[in-house]
């Protein structure tokens, strides 16, 4: 029987992009005669991306309140896993992450059994490369993620990210809330599950707003170091 694929596509005021994302994750084919559904978690937005959405085929869980981008992936998640979904994927709803790499993530998943795949614009250095300042932002979270984890991982930041189904699990119970991206990494590392990156290419958005746009500012980094160091320390 083949597998499931869930792809989960927070979403904030994205209704410029998110017809583009939709129309080319129809076009694509997975391996491996994996089936794949794609659900976009509206958060609450101001304008019409829920409907747009639906208009474009997707299932749409509309949240009540803005729940941020880490509350957006978690719901996603839990439908994976309520759903008996094998695959999970998160993917931006504003074009950054191309469905055409999906193949290779899955791919990747299948060769090397990691737990969790992240989509790394830095491996390589070809694509969009984002700005200097949160380049340097991303290198200090390598570091960070080196120390409570002992693992090199470059784009700690990416929100191209595949799960599997022990990924699924542990996401769906205890996933950061706010910028979740650097601390969950801590919070997989800690309960022993295999992280990997790929090298894929990445876009320029096009359209909506980042959701971490503070990402320079000294207090963002202190923000989500405490939240590592606390994900580190606590207990199991």
């Amino acid at each position: 029987m083949p597998g499931k694929v869930l792809i989960v596509i927070p979403c904030y005021n994205e209704e410029a992009s998110i017809p583009i994302v939709l129309q080319e994750l129809q076009q694509i084919k997975l391996p491996g005669d994996y089936q794949m559904n794609v659900l976009v978690v509206n958060d609450s937005s101001k304008d019409n991306t829920s409907a747009v959405a639906k208009k474009h085929g997707a299932i749409v869980i509309d949240l009540p309140v803005n729940l941020g981008i880490g509350g957006a992936v978690q719901t996603g998640i839990i439908y994976a896993r309520d759903n008996s979904y094998d695959i999970a994927i998160q993917l931006d709803g504003d074009g950054q992450h191309p469905p055409k790499e999906l193949g290779k993530m899955i791919n990747f998943h299948l060769e090397t059994g990691a737990n969790v795949v992240i989509g790394s614009r830095f491996l390589e250095k070809e694509g969009f490369q984002s700005s200097f300042a949160r380049r340097m932002g991303i290198k200090y979270f390598h570091w960070l993620n080196r120390l409570f984890t002992g693992l090199h991982i470059y784009d700690s930041t990416s929100g191209f990210r595949l799960f599997d189904r022990s990924a699924i699990t542990l996401a769906a119970a205890n996933y950061p809330d706010e910028y979740p991206e650097p601390e969950s990494l801590v919070v997989f590392s800690k309960a022993g599950l295999k992280i990997k990156e790929v090298a894929v290419i990445m876009s320029h958005r096009l359209g909506g707003q980042s959701s971490i746009r503070s990402f320079g500012s000294l207090y963002y980094c202190i923000k989500v170091s405490l939240a590592m160091l606390f994900s580190f320390i606590r207990k199991p």
